[in-house]
């Protein structure tokens, strides 16, 4: 897959607020809602260190994107992201009616590296986008800046490997 420059830089950014989130206690995941004319519109950061687990940035955008854009904007919005969404971000991205997903790191890559690393599995089984929400355009891993979510979710769980 072939990135053009400006999502490479939307993706960059992703990659900043995930690293962002882990410096603030947060798990490393960072996304971005870009307009139709690839204008950031808005970003935002995992929080889930609140205690509220479904502080995950791609449900926040989703949220902001209901109450900000008309149905046809979130159509042609796409959400830039460091981790493929998770089953409850997937769904709360097709019912907005948000378009296109681009992500750093699939959620299969993500599976194995905590595998690897020897966490325990997450509450709620992780699925490909695609399977929680069919129609949804996904594109992704972006192997440029694959080892760079690694690293960060590597520091995450103190180096366990």
């Amino acid at each position: 897959m072939v990135m053009k420059d400006a999502e490479l830089r939307h993706l960059h950014r992703c990659v900043e607020l995930a690293a962002e989130a882990l410096e603030a206690g947060d798990e490393p995941f960072g996304s971005v809602l870009a307009g139709a004319d690839g204008t950031a519109l808005a970003e935002e950061r995992n929080r889930v260190a609140s205690g509220d687990r479904t502080r995950h940035p791609e449900f926040e955008l989703a949220r902001w994107a209901a109450a900000h854009l008309t149905p046809g904007e979130r159509a042609a919005a796409t959400v830039y992201t460091s981790g493929e969404h998770c089953p409850m971000c997937a769904a709360a991205h097709a019912w907005v009616g948000l378009g296109r997903i681009v992500y750093v790191a699939s959620s299969e890559q993500l599976g194995t590296w905590l595998t690897e690393w020897g966490v325990p599995a997450p509450p709620v089984r992780t699925l490909p986008v695609g399977e929680v929400a069919p129609g949804v355009t996904v594109e992704g891993p972006v192997p440029e800046l694959t080892d760079e979510v690694r690293a960060l979710h590597h520091r995450l769980h103190g180096g366990r490997a």
